[in-house]
């Protein structure tokens, strides 16, 4: 079996440099990241490269078991806290495991092996399942960090996303304001299903389904002109095409 990709998460420096150090040891194990808060490591986790998250639960602005109820189902969660009276709460969001600071490596290992054979065993049951990319594009639901908070937003309800030159600004139905984050627009367009989004210019994603109507070279979604570029131009051509009647 493959490695597992970890990232560490805990907001107290030496504890992290600790289960880091443990990782960066084991065989099983590919360390990409550190992290001193849940927000600094979304980004990496929603890429879709992260199989197991090393988290500490108490930790400013959102805590690890926030966190955790945030983040794909595919991804794997072991909890490290001081506390041991969140054990309980932590298999409630469906952790592999649960350490104990200050941890010792033949903890860390025990609880390794857990999530190696939980990985295995969900790979034998759904071969999809794993860490593969694609999980997040086939989530229902995304995942952004907006205002120093992570926010969930529905796909469905996703009318078109604008990228700009840090940032993209989401424009959800019902929703006066655009979601902001610091996200590039081609990692959301491999986080959408291709069948209902689709990139319509360098600078915009559209949901197909929410289309009112395509006039001048412009896409019309509600009271939003969005404009459509000669290089994409052919492959919106295609897809009217396929939905004529006839």
């Amino acid at each position: 079996m493959k490695k597992l990709t970890c990232c560490v998460i805990d907001d107290e420096p030496l504890a992290a440099q600790l289960i880091a150090s443990y990782a960066s040891r084991t065989p099983s194990l590919e360390l990409i990241g550190v992290y001193s808060s849940a927000q600094d490591a979304f980004s990496e986790i929603a890429s879709g490269r992260i199989d197991l998250v090393f988290l500490d639960i108490q930790m400013p602005q959102l805590s690890g078991m926030e966190f955790a109820r945030l983040i794909p189902p595919s991804t794997m969660v072991i909890f490290t806290t001081a506390f041991a009276n969140y054990a309980i709460e932590g298999y409630k969001v469906n952790s592999v495991g649960y350490l104990l600071k200050p941890v010792s490596y033949e903890d860390f290992i025990a609880a390794v092996n857990r999530a190696v054979q939980h990985a295995s065993d969900a790979s034998a049951h759904h071969p999809a399942v794993g860490r593969q990319p694609q999980d997040i594009g086939q989530s229902d639901h995304l995942i952004v960090k907006t205002e120093y908070r992570l926010r969930q937003i529905a796909k469905r309800d996703i009318l078109f996303i604008e990228g700009l030159k840090d940032y993209v600004k989401i424009f959800v139905e019902g929703e006066s304001r655009a979601v902001m984050s610091l996200l590039s627009l081609k990692a959301l367009e491999r986080s959408l299903p291709s069948d209902d989004f689709m990139r319509v210019h360098r600078s915009f994603i559209v949901n197909l389904n929410k289309i009112n109507t395509i006039e001048r070279g412009n896409i019309i979604i509600g009271t939003h002109q969005i404009p459509v570029s000669d290089s994409f131009r052919a492959q919106l051509s295609d897809y009217i095409s396929s939905r004529l009647p006839g």
